[in-house]
């Protein structure tokens, strides 16, 4: 997975952590650059262990299924996206909530980075070097996180659901790009 590709994949993986982030910024009325950091590193840092929870998991299968792992890597990164985008697309409000605190802060960091563990099993299966993708997921993610809380503290929920739209738009269409390189179409 060349570079390019690679820090797409970390900006759509971002973009739920983004719109948590917005979320948060809302509803801060101090503090926010402190804070900012701390929900950048609870965000970027999950962002950064589910890849490799789930490359170990892929490892474990890969032998089996090489055959069809860009079809598995197609399905994963197009369902993850197709929901995002409906998320993106639904009228439900979430509610504003400035809490920082480590049970609220590992339940979002967990829920946003669910996607990342399934893109690290394709991973596995696409032989990218983990450490170098983790890591830039991580980075990316805690730098569009820290952003995330700023603007939503300056701007509100305005580009809350743009984001979720653009990253998993961004998410279905690398799913396409890996199928049709194996495919050899690209």
């Amino acid at each position: 997975m060349d570079l390019l590709t690679l820090l797409t994949l970390a900006v759509g993986l971002s973009m739920d952590a983004f719109a948590v982030s917005i979320c948060k910024g809302l509803a801060m009325r101090e503090k926010v650059l402190g804070k900012g950091v701390i929900i950048g590193l609870w965000f970027g840092g999950f962002q950064a262990l589910m890849p490799i929870i789930g490359f170990f998991l892929g490892t474990q299968f890969k032998d089996q299924i090489t055959s069809i792992d860009h079809w598995i890597a197609f399905i994963l990164l197009g369902l993850i996206g197709i929901n995002m985008v409906k998320e993106s697309l639904s009228d439900e409000e979430e509610n504003a909530d400035a809490s920082i605190e480590i049970k609220e802060m590992f339940m979002l960091a967990v829920a946003t980075s669910i996607d990342a563990l399934a893109v690290g099993i394709t991973f596995a299966f696409l032989n990218v070097h983990i450490v170098s993708a983790a890591s830039m997921i991580g980075v990316c993610t805690f730098l569009i996180s820290f952003a995330g809380v700023k603007i939503g503290n300056i701007f509100g929920t305005k580009y809350k659901s743009k984001a979720e739209l653009a990253g998993g738009i961004i998410l279905i269409l690398l799913g396409f790009k890996i199928l049709l390189e194996h495919l050899h179409i690209l």
